[in-house]
């Protein structure tokens, strides 16, 4: 059985696929385990996304050498390789890209998609789009780390390259051309050649799922970067959102009834603050903000985490209400990277402090980011691999950890930070209490049966 091995630079590039294990360590032996697992997917979650340069790229050598030795260890050749980035273009590309070409490869053509159709990035004519606009005028564009300026992708390469890359040798691969012809333009390109794909539709993926395999075939080993579109061309994930059968298993109850949960809210996208802002109008809701501005003068996490998880348990345990735990909105993460970083990681000590006596009586937890779900799973629970269920809506996972037999293990809902309506994390909430559901011909969506 062919292996599809994602190395995904955020927590949550699992969006549309299922039934395979997430690791959250690269431990030889972890990566034997996830090897060895019947899915065809395994992903392992680097998140480097969230770290500077250097430690991005220590990183990843670290989980190629390993990744080598487990490969080796099961004699497995039959194996892919993608390197998941973000389909509004904010990474570290061509680092990843490069990273695991010198550890893993050669490869004989890196193919960037980053297409992501549920959540309307499209690419077309070698430009990017979100929702039908040029993605570079979007303010993920505007990233204080991760900025670019322009939505053409062979042009974006080779400024996200520092021009070692250049657009005219970047080749674009559209569906005008036949299959075969498109193998001969292929195989004519020197090792290491740099491919953007079109996609805009279901069947422009189909097409590149097929073409891949034919490579495969011909003995070409080749690196794909791209968003999670990419992981539904290559291999097919089957029926993906989880139904109401599926649901009486995932929810928390207590003596009391369903156990009320955390939303953790950290991506400071305006899409988020909107999210927040509907959900805050909840009356089964309750808000806590993490003051930036205090962390960001000098109060320690130990300072602030008393009063703030003394209002946590009292929320959740006395009130029977689900809490927002959100930073500060209109306190962005500025500054330079170094500030960004040391400011993200306090944000990290406080909710681990806050949130890790209080897992066991969380009846769920939905996350809100990348970097969040990230400090969420790795740090907070303090798992090391997580089970993909399924996804709660188009763009949107379930992941639960290992649970003691006959228990449930805690549901934890990604939110990536760029995904979702004004209303999905109400929608979400609603989802986990459907005793706080609206009533029918109210906006909002109905909770399964």
């Amino acid at each position: 059985m062919s292996k599809l091995i994602v190395i995904d630079d955020d927590p949550t590039g699992s969006q549309t696929v299922h039934g395979c294990p997430l690791l959250l360590s690269w431990r030889v032996e972890a990566l034997v385990e996830g090897l060895q697992h019947p899915a065809h997917v395994l992903f392992i979650l680097a998140n480097t996304r969230a770290l500077p340069w250097r430690d991005a790229e220590a990183r990843l050598r670290s989980i190629c050498r390993n990744l080598r030795q487990a490969l080796s260890q099961l004699n497995l050749e039959d194996w892919q390789l993608v390197s998941r980035g973000d389909s509004t273009l904010r990474s570290h590309f061509p680092l990843d890209a490069q990273v695991l070409s010198q550890e893993l490869g050669p490869f004989a053509v890196l193919f960037v998609l980053p297409a992501f159709l549920p959540g309307g990035r499209t690419t077309v004519g070698g430009h990017h789009f979100l929702h039908g606009q040029p993605v570079h005028l979007s303010s993920y564009a505007r990233d204080s780390r991760f900025g670019y300026r322009t939505s053409c992708l062979a042009a974006w390469v080779e400024q996200k390259s520092g021009g070692r890359i250049p657009q005219t040798t970047v080749t674009r691969l559209h569906w005008q051309e036949d299959g075969n012809r498109l193998l001969t333009r292929l195989a004519s390109l020197p090792q290491g050649a740099v491919v953007t794909v079109d996609a805009s539709e279901p069947e422009h993926l189909h097409r590149f799922g097929q073409l891949m395999q034919r490579r495969r075939q011909q003995g070409h080993q080749d690196l794909c970067w791209g968003a999670a579109s990419l992981i539904d061309a290559l291999v097919d994930p089957g029926p993906q959102i989880l139904t109401g059968r599926d649901w009486a298993g995932l929810r928390r109850r207590d003596a009391w009834g369903l156990q009320p949960g955390v939303i953790l809210v950290g991506s400071h996208q305006p899409g988020a603050d909107r999210q927040l802002a509907k959900l805050l109008t909840a009356p089964s809701v309750k808000g806590l903000e993490i003051p930036l501005e205090g962390l960001r003068q000098g109060l320690a996490p130990a300072q602030l985490a008393p009063s703030l998880a003394a209002a946590l348990g009292h929320a959740l345990q006395q009130e029977r209400r689900t809490v927002a735990l959100y930073t500060s909105r209109g306190e962005r993460l500025r500054g330079d990277e170094a500030g960004q970083l040391a400011l993200a990681e306090a944000v990290a000590q406080l909710q681990e402090m806050v949130l890790d006596p209080l897992c066991s009586s969380l009846g769920y937890v939905i996350s809100k980011g990348g970097s969040t779900s990230d400090t969420l799973l790795r740090r907070v629970l303090g798992l090391d691999r997580v089970a993909l269920r399924g996804q709660v809506m188009p763009g949107i996972s379930l992941v639960q950890p290992a649970a003691p037999l006959g228990q449930a293990g805690l549901p934890v809902i990604c939110v990536p930070g760029n995904m979702g309506t004004d209303e999905t994390l109400l929608d979400l909430h609603q989802l986990m209490e459907p005793e706080h559901s609206l009533t029918p011909g109210c906006p909002g969506i109905q909770a399964p049966s």
